[in-house]
């Protein structure tokens, strides 16, 4: 039997031993077959709330406290104030802000220049892709469920804000791992390194098909309930009801979520620091025999960029996602912290961590890409007036220092052949 279907008979059971102690509703036996919702509205309608219900203050008051103790009704989930509430709406608007703006940013830059379609690019692409879904689709209503403790947008999109959760974090996760390889590659075996468009158009669909996979138990059980609280308070949950029970009881939830840690962040995360660190090594460490040429100082200078770009962003993306995986695990193994007063703020304060990191990323790359920063800037400032004609100043001084840099070098080779 169904764990609502379980529920129902309970309530049902339990109301009409209540009634049955009480003298004054015994006759109403015949309640015995109507559904939970039918016998809710009963009670709120002719027992509590009726102005002129026969039955005394006593009575009301007795009834509700046997209620209480035969269904162990629970108070209604903390409601913050307003001032907080306030506060943080304009923290998650801010991020949710920098973040959209940001990733869309971002997209526009790659796909709209043709210069900047490169085979990294496209991974960044995927990954601002990936944020940018998180931050529309899936933060804003969780942060108003969060807030209200009340899930107002339908079943349907209960399963959706699940899948989107988790196809979003895999997808970003897998990516990072996906240009981890790519520049492993390009710097410690550049002969075998064969990179393409067409590869990594492959890998960013082997990418979703993958996070699409883990995350479809969330589609599969994910559901909403109305639940009744005391004083009569009906709220509707949005959450994973698993075959063998619900957070933080269910062992399977439990599993999941330790899967996922180790899928989307543990292992991922130590295969990317050893990456770095062993291109660390290569870039930074190795001796060559002799001198280098203008082009080898260029290269190696460009990819310690690169690697030094990428090392920020995982750096930063473990430190956002970890207490928000850590707070599921901590929880099932010590339940009075869902129970706590604090943990509202708790919560929201580990969730407003791991979207930030979806507005993070746009900032890295303005700060250390100078021809991201530069599309960031036109887009920043206008396309209009004095502003663009800088914009377009500044692409002519680098194209000018980038034809100069390439006939310097080849006055350099041309006077080491002459030698």
């Amino acid at each position: 039997m169904a764990d609502g279907e379980e529920e129902d008979d309970a309530f049902i059971n339990c109301t009409f031993k209540v009634f049955e102690q009480d003298y004054m509703l015994r006759n109403i036996t015949y309640l015995w077959p109507i559904n939970s919702t039918i016998m809710w509205t009963f009670m709120n309608e002719v027992i509590f709330n009726a102005k002129d219900s026969s039955l005394s203050l006593y009575h009301k008051n007795n009834i509700t406290l046997l209620l209480r103790a035969c269904l162990n009704i629970e108070s209604a989930p903390y409601v913050l104030p307003w001032w907080q509430k306030l506060a943080w709406s304009v923290v998650f608007s801010l991020m949710l802000i920098v973040a959209i703006g940001g990733n869309i940013i971002v997209i526009w830059i790659v796909l709209a220049h043709r210069r900047m379609r490169t085979v990294t690019n496209y991974y960044l692409v995927n990954l601002s892709l990936a944020d940018l879904f998180m931050a529309v689709f899936n933060c804003v209503f969780n942060f108003i469920y969060m807030l209200y403790s009340h899930w107002p947008f339908g079943e349907m999109y209960c399963k959706v804000n699940y899948f989107i959760t988790n196809i979003t974090v895999a997808a970003s996760v897998f990516t990072l791992v996906a240009i981890s390889l790519d520049r492993y590659m390009a710097i410690m075996k550049p002969l075998q390194h064969r990179s393409s468009r067409t590869k990594a158009r492959i890998s960013l669909v082997v990418i979703w098909l993958a996070s699409g996979l883990l995350a479809l138990p969330c589609v599969l059980h994910s559901t909403t309930k109305i639940k009744n609280y005391s004083g009569g308070k009906l709220k509707i949950v949005c959450y994973i009801k698993w075959p063998d029970g619900t957070y933080p009881n269910s062992v399977s939830e439990y599993v999941y979520n330790v899967v996922f840690l180790l899928v989307t962040y543990l292992v991922p995360m130590l295969s990317m620091l050893l990456c770095y660190w062993i291109m660390g090594k290569e870039l930074w460490g190795s001796q060559y025999i002799g001198e280098r040429s203008q082009r080898q100082l260029h290269s190696i200078k460009s990819k310690r960029k690169v690697v030094k770009m990428f090392m920020i962003i995982i750096t930063i993306f473990g430190i956002c996602w970890l207490p928000y995986h850590g707070f599921f695990i901590l929880v099932y193994h010590n339940n009075a912290i869902s129970k706590s007063t604090y943990v509202q703020h708790m919560y929201l304060a580990f969730y407003w961590l791991a979207m930030a990191n979806a507005m993070v990323n746009p900032l890295i790359y303005y700060w250390m890409n100078t021809k991201f920063k530069q599309y960031f800037r036109q887009i920043i400032c206008g396309f209009c007036g004095l502003k663009s004609q800088k914009f377009a100043q500044q692409n002519m001084d680098l194209s000018l220092q980038q034809i100069k840099r390439g006939a310097s070098q080849s006055d350099y080779f041309h006077s080491k052949s002459t030698r």
